[in-house]
């Protein structure tokens, strides 16, 4: 059973679907349950609900919300990316779930997908009531704006991105209106001269009938490239210790060394899993990938929060 809910983060009403096991509203006792963070410029009905399906069919109850300026959420201006915001948000899904009656409190685990996984990360690392924290194509998207997805960004081109973010406060200041910048190219072949295989494979997911949503975003604001600038989504993953810690990656995802640093800075318990053949976006969508990611999450969800 899917239920639309809403629930407050620093002033703002997020909007989430609930997924209940088997339409059990709470008549089988209290459940473990699963907050599930979607990519950076999705929403809720993408690759998050996915996930958060595949776990309610295995007995999760699970949550998978729209950040703050996005989808079905409130927040102005809309297509803000906010790093702040988004470890507020992961705290408030759980603070919802915790009143939630199908719900044990004491058994919440959470698991972040791309942008969302290094969010949950940094939200994890202070908030003790998330037992056990799970993500697949982990990204730390202000690593990605200063490095590029493969870490071997020019350093103009971050700082040409900052000139644009200055120039577009100064306008916003005059009274131009919010700025904003495309994320996506017209066509496959544009994207694949921009950023070769995983800039296409992104583009194939958000722009076509594959995964295209009207409330994902396609653009951001500019005013989200400075607040990104000196976020570090993996500074105190060591904090998560000594919950337990599963990161899921494609072997041949071009973001995976992302995974491998967090993996590194993390004290344990913690795993690496690797799925072979996947690129990062294979797993929001894609089977056999997503199929064996789920199996995998299951698994380490069931163990740790049976522990908890």
């Amino acid at each position: 059973m899917r239920i639309d809910v809403r629930f407050p983060s620093t002033g703002l009403k997020l909007a989430g679907h609930l997924y209940v096991p088997d339409g059990d509203i709470g008549l089988t006792g209290p459940r473990p349950a699963v907050v599930v963070g979607h990519p950076g410029t999705g929403v809720k009905e993408q690759t998050a609900g996915r996930y958060a399906r595949l776990l309610a069919e295995r007995g999760f109850v699970t949550l998978a919300f729209d950040a703050a300026h996005q989808g079905e959420s409130e927040g102005g201006p809309r297509g803000l990316e906010d790093p702040a915001q988004r470890v507020e948000d992961f705290k408030a899904a759980v603070s919802f779930l915790t009143t939630r009656p199908e719900v044990d409190p004491d058994r919440i685990g959470a698991l972040g997908i791309c942008a969302s996984g290094g969010y949950l990360l940094a939200a994890t690392a202070s908030d003790h009531r998330i037992k056990a924290v799970a993500t697949v194509s982990a990204v730390d998207i202000a690593r990605q704006f200063r490095l590029g997805a493969d870490g071997a960004q020019d350093p103009a081109v971050f700082q040409g991105l900052l000139d644009a973010a200055c120039a577009a406060r100064t306008a916003e200041a005059r009274g131009e209106g919010t700025q904003s910048f495309p994320l996506f190219p017209d066509s496959a072949e544009q994207a694949a001269a921009l950023g070769g295989r995983h800039a296409v494979e992104g583009w194939e997911y958000y722009c076509t009938p594959r995964a295209a949503h009207p409330r994902s975003a396609k653009s951001l604001t500019w005013s989200s490239v400075d607040r990104m600038a000196f976020f570090d989504a993996f500074r105190f993953v060591h904090l998560i210790a000594p919950r337990p810690l599963l990161m899921v990656a494609g072997r041949e995802a071009v973001t995976s060394w992302m995974s491998v640093e967090a993996f590194q800075a993390a004290r344990g318990p913690k795993e690496l899993h690797w799925i072979d053949g996947a690129g990062h976006v294979d797993l929001y969508d894609r089977e056999p990938y997503v199929g064996a990611a789920a199996e995998k999450l299951t698994g380490f969800f069931r163990s740790a929060l049976a522990a908890a």
